[in-house]
Formats: C-alpha cells, structure tokens, sequence
C-alpha cells in the first residue's frame, strides 16, 4: 500500500505511525548517525502491535506478565526509543531522543539491557535477540505450568530482519523453537530485501518462509504497511499452536529518496531529503515536535495495560501468603534458604567420603542436592548430556508434552543454547545452567559475552577442560579458553579441584545477580584436596593456602582444577628436600582479585619463588607471578604453550611437562 493510498484509508494509524518516521529522521541527522531506514519501514507494524496487541504499562516496565517486546533488528534502535517516549515510559524524555547515541544517554546507538526500561535485552550483534526471545518464550512456558496462566500468560514478540535471519545463530534459535511448539513466541520479519552492500539478493536466496516452516513454525504474510492486515496477520499467528513467522513486506525507509535502497538502511541526514520525505508524510511538526493529539494518543494505549496489570496483582494477591513470597522471591533471584544447609552438608559428607571424583562428576552431585530445593532452576545441554553431567534424577524433560521438566535437550547448538539461557535469565524467574565441552566455548561465546555485558547470571557448565579430555586431541582440548573466559570483563571463572571446592563454586553461581559464572571441570577423576570442613566457602576468596610449608617458606605453588594435585605432589617432593613450599589453591583470579590488599598479601606474601601449574596457556597469570609483590627472577609456569594432541591423557601431562616433577624443577630453578 502507498503512501497516499495509506493516508487517505487510515489517516489517523497514518499520523501515529509517522511519529515514529519523524522522531527516528531528526533523531539520526541530530547525532549524525544511526540507523534510518528499518523504523521508518516498520512504523507501521509497530503501531498495530502496539495498538491492538502488546500487553504493557509503561508505569510497571518489570511487570512480570507483561509481554515481551524484543527489537532483534537492534540498529533500528530509534523504534523502540520513540515507542517508549511515545507510550509514556517515564525515563524515556524527549530530550534523550534529542541526545541519541550521545555520552551518557540512554538511548545507545542499539538497544541495551539495564539502560532502558522497556529494553528485554541488548541487540546489537544481529541473530541474539531472535535467538533470546526463544528462551523467553521457554521460561513463559515453564512458568505458566508451574503458577498457572493466572499468573504468568503471556507473549514474546520480536522484530528481525534479514540480518537477524542470516545469522547462523537463527537457525538454531528457530529449529529449537520449532522443536519445542512455542506457540507463544512470534516473529515479526521485516521482509524489506535489502541489507548494507544492497539487495539481499546479492548475498542470499533463502525462501525465508519455507525455511522457518521446514523448522516447525507455522508463516503467515502481511502488506506491512497495511493496518487492517497487519492486524489480520497478528490475530491468526497469535491462535497458532506453533512458534508464527509473519512475513511483513515494507519498504525500507518508506516514503524518502533513500526508500528502497542500501541508503536507506544507514544515516539519512540530508536536510532537503529530510523534509521532503516529511512533507511526503503530512507531517507538520518541527523537530522532535509531536502533535498533543497523537502523543496523548500514544500515552492511552500505556493506561490500557495498566488495567490488565492491576488485574493480574489482584490474582497474584489471591495466592497464599507462601506463594506469593517465593514468586517474588525467585524474580529477585534470591537463593533459598536452604541453599547454605545443602552446601554444607555436602561439604560434610565429601570430607568424610574423600571420593576421587571428575569434577564434572562432582558437579553432578551437587546439582542432585540442590535442584530439588531450588525449583527455578533450568538445566541443559548441548547434547553432551552423559558428558557434562547436568542432569539429575529430579528434573524431568521440559517437552511440549510436559512443561514442567526442567531439562532441556538443546542439541547441538551451543551458540543457540547460550542465546536461549540469556532470554531465560532475562525473562525472570528461572535459573538457567547448560553444558557443552570447555573448547566450545568458542561456539558459544557471542552469547557468553552478551551475558557479561548485559549482567545477568547464566551458568556455563564448561566440562573436560584441558588435556586432560585425552584421546579426542587438540580439537577438543582447550588450551586458551580459560584465559579467554578470564579476559572477558564481568565474568567469573571457576575452576574448582574436588568436590567441596565444586559445592562452593555451584553455592556462588545460584547466588549470583549481576554476572554469569563459567565453571570449569574436568573429565578425568581427581582426588580429594580439602580434606577438613569448614564452614566458610574458601572458593568465595578466590584464593586460599590449601597446604603450609613446615619450614621456612621458600616457595609458592598456585594451581587450579586438576593441577592442584601436581602441585601438592611437587609440594611432597619440596618439603622432603628441606624445601618449605606453600601450596595455594586458585579457584577464580576474579574473586581473588576481589579481596582486599591484606588477604591478598597474606596468601601471596613477597619473597618466596612463585610457581603457577595450570593445563592452559599462561596468559592471565602474570598478576600472580609477577605482580602483587612477586617478581620475574622468581616466577615460572608450568602450562601449556601450545595446543595439545591426541593421546592417553597420562601420557600428555608428561610430554607436555605438567608433571610434579617438572614443576620442582622450576621450582628449585629460581631458588
């Protein structure tokens, strides 16, 4: 539908829609950069989902059966900032719009979480928020059999584009959706043909609709620039019983000289285009002028969802007392009580059992414990279930069939797998852990970083996680991982050696609120090394002297995981030469590095030799060796320098030289 034939068929939809166009041209020429055409294009489905579909009150933007709008499509970030401005969220003014992609605005060059009320998550590398708004529609699902669809009943509503869509990440996102029937996930495909090199066409011949249909959705298609059949399209994908494709054709920067081309994706700054296109429009106002009549247009349709949201605190009100407070306790992401009593107690029995355990193993035991007392959490895999050990007896298979599992089976997706926990923990209300092997954190790690970046506590069970794994070689061992993992700011990165240092790292991770954990485990049996309790969670410090010298101290061994054993070992062989050596467990550098100066200094005091025996690459470890009062004429490392091979994995730790023998010899080196 044309523009003419829009304005004098829908004129009021037509002036609301063009809000949207006006506030995204003055926004963008303002900063002088941006993304244009994707908003001007999908004004109008916006409108519409708005209008007469989105359940939302700005005055209640954490709601928590609100539905979820997520704007995949994240460069056209001036949608949902004129959205929200428009609809009346509170930290939304227009002088934030004025100060787009500014210092210190709210309003980014793509959406960001925890910047913006109304943002579910950020979207700037294209595929994550269609691939988050599967684990936002898998945590709904979850929570409506759980609380009932009085209390939780809602939809995730996303936009995407072609973008979105080549990204390999969509196509595990969508098949794992397809696969689980989440009929309450929709995806509204901005179908305009063209990306930033020009047509997609040029670069792609994917039948859109016929692959989502292959993967189990149900497609529908819409004029995306027609308000009756946008709404038709909307209606019919909201009573399907699968995940709904709608397939919106617009015009990429409708209505302006750039419509229709590669342009018209980026920057349209050119004044005289610029007021041609909204002359084109009818749009009278100056910039960033807003007629009252459709502002306060706008504004009603955020009283509307304050109806259906006192509503719902009136049926949540209706619960008991006890349920009410475990409702509001699991959106806060509070641990339960019990969580510390079940840390404790298999602490208790580890040191009374000393099992020699694979740490994987040993976080399979604690996930027994605990899982039953913390009915939020969601665990999973990509399908290295047996490998990774994450799940236990309790749980069950979420499946269409039975929401109530808490299991998921991911496949082999890690990255979709990581994109899916993000939309989970972001959504609220559920726990998320997955596994997959140490090495493919590399699949995973876009999401990984967007879990760092966005705050939010995902727990990556990362198993056979050095040379250890053997005989599947260097392709499955990681070498760098660790330090990868460890350079990604706000993350924390554990490594535990035996069963209580793997209870105490699974008590940190289910407490956890504003980072995501990667724990660390091994394949291979490791023995027992805190061999008396303590209540204190030791791996909470980061770092803590497992064994003392007898003598004078003369050296310092730290190690991780699997290492620690060589260390204690080498730690033997030192003291039985009259050489007083200080063994120091270093389960994660983060929180270490989180304590204050004098512990730091009583577990690391200057003047002993300071070796570090870690399955990895050294990079990470010079603070430790170097730094903190150590210094480089009394610093080695026992590691990896290279990637690994294929082999027994005693035979690696030998030809590789991390071996208590080769860590006294560094030792005795630099004495």
């Amino acid at each position: 539908m044309d523009i003419q034939t829009l304005r004098q068929t829908h004129p009021d939809h037509w002036m609301r829609a063009t809000a949207i166009r006006a506030l995204t041209l003055d926004a963008v020429a303002a900063a002088n950069s941006g993304h244009s055409g994707m908003p001007m294009g999908m004004a109008d489905v916006a409108t519409v989902l708005f209008e007469k579909h989105l359940k939302f009150d700005p005055k209640a933007p954490r709601w928590a059966d609100r539905d979820r709008f997520i704007l995949s499509a994240g460069h056209g970030s001036m949608l949902i900032y004129s959205l929200l401005y428009l609809t009346g969220y509170a930290d939304m003014t227009l002088e934030q719009i004025k100060n787009f992609r500014q210092w210190g605005a709210i309003t980014a060059g793509h959406p960001e979480y925890g910047h913006v009320a109304g943002v579910e998550t950020t979207t700037g590398p294209l595929g994550q928020g269609i691939s988050n708004a599967v684990g936002f529609a898998m945590a709904e699902e979850s929570l409506r059999a759980r609380w009932g669809a009085k209390v939780q009943d809602h939809y995730t509503w996303v936009i995407a584009g072609d973008g979105c869509l080549m990204e390999g990440v969509s196509q595990e996102a969508i098949g794992l959706a397809g696969k689980q029937q989440l009929s309450r996930l929709i995806v509204l495909w901005d179908n305009n043909g063209i990306t930033i090199d020009g047509k997609v066409s040029i670069a792609d011949v994917t039948d859109q609709k016929a692959r989502f249909a292959a993967s189990g959705w149900d497609v529908f298609e819409c004029d995306g620039h027609d308000p009756a059949d946008i709404d038709r399209a909307l209606t019919a994908a909201k009573a399907s019983p699968r995940p709904a494709m709608v397939a919106c054709k617009t015009h990429i920067a409708i209505g302006h000289a750039a419509q229709d081309t590669s342009k018209g994706h980026g920057a349209l700054t050119d004044k005289a285009q610029l007021q041609a296109a909204k002359d084109g429009y009818g749009w009278k106002g100056g910039p960033f002028e807003v007629p009252a009549d459709i502002k306060q247009w706008w504004e009603s349709l955020g009283a509307k969802g304050a109806k259906a949201r006192t509503e719902w605190e009136a049926r949540l009100a209706a619960l008991s007392p006890a349920k009410q407070a475990e409702f509001a306790r699991i959106f806060a992401l509070e641990a339960p009580a019990k969580l510390a009593s079940i840390i404790r107690g298999v602490k208790k029995q580890a040191v009374a059992d000393l099992p020699k355990l694979a740490t994987r193993a040993s976080s399979e035991k604690v996930l027994a414990a605990v899982n039953p007392v913390l009915p939020e959490t969601i665990g999973g895999s990509a399908d290295l279930t047996g490998s990774n050990n994450t799940k236990t007896a309790d749980l069950g298979v979420f499946t269409p069939e039975d929401r109530k599992g808490r299991y998921v089976y991911f496949g082999i997706r890690e990255h979709g797998m990581a994109a899916a926990m993000n939309g989970m923990a972001l959504h609220g209300g559920v726990r998320p852990y997955g596994g997959t092997f140490m090495c493919f954190t590399d699949y995973a790690r876009p999401s990984m970083r967007l879990s760092a970046l966005m705050g939010i506590p995902v727990v990556y069970v990362m198993t056979h996680d050095s040379i250890g794994l053997g005989e599947d070689g260097p392709t499955h061992q990681p070498v760098e991982h660790l330090a990868i993992s460890r350079a990604t700011p706000n993350t924390l990165v554990i490594r535990p050696a035996d069963l209580v240092e793997v209870a105490e790292a699974w008590e940190i991770a289910l407490t956890e609120k504003t980072r995501p954990t990667v724990l660390a485990l091994s394949r291979q049996n490791l023995p027992a090394v805190r061999k008396t309790h303590t209540n204190t969670n030791m791996v909470a410090k980061g770092a803590y002297v497992l064994a003392e010298a007898t003598g004078k101290r003369q050296v310092i061994l730290m190690a991780t995981g699997s290492e620690v054993e060589i260390a204690l070992k080498a730690r033997d062989a030192l003291e039985a030469e009259g050489i007083g050596t200080r063994v120091v467990s270093m389960p994660s550098m983060e929180l270490f590095a989180a304590q204050d100066e004098a512990y730091r200094r009583k577990v690391l005091p200057p003047g002993p030799v300071r070796v570090a025996v870690e399955a990895g690459v050294r990079m990470g470890w010079d603070r430790w060796l170097l730094g903190e009062r150590g210094r480089e004429g009394k610093a080695g490392f026992v590691g990896m320098s290279s990637f690994g091979a294929s082999a027994p994995m005693e035979r690696l730790y030998a030809e590789f030289g991390i071996t208590a023998e080769a860590t006294v010899a560094a030792a005795k080196a630099l004495l």
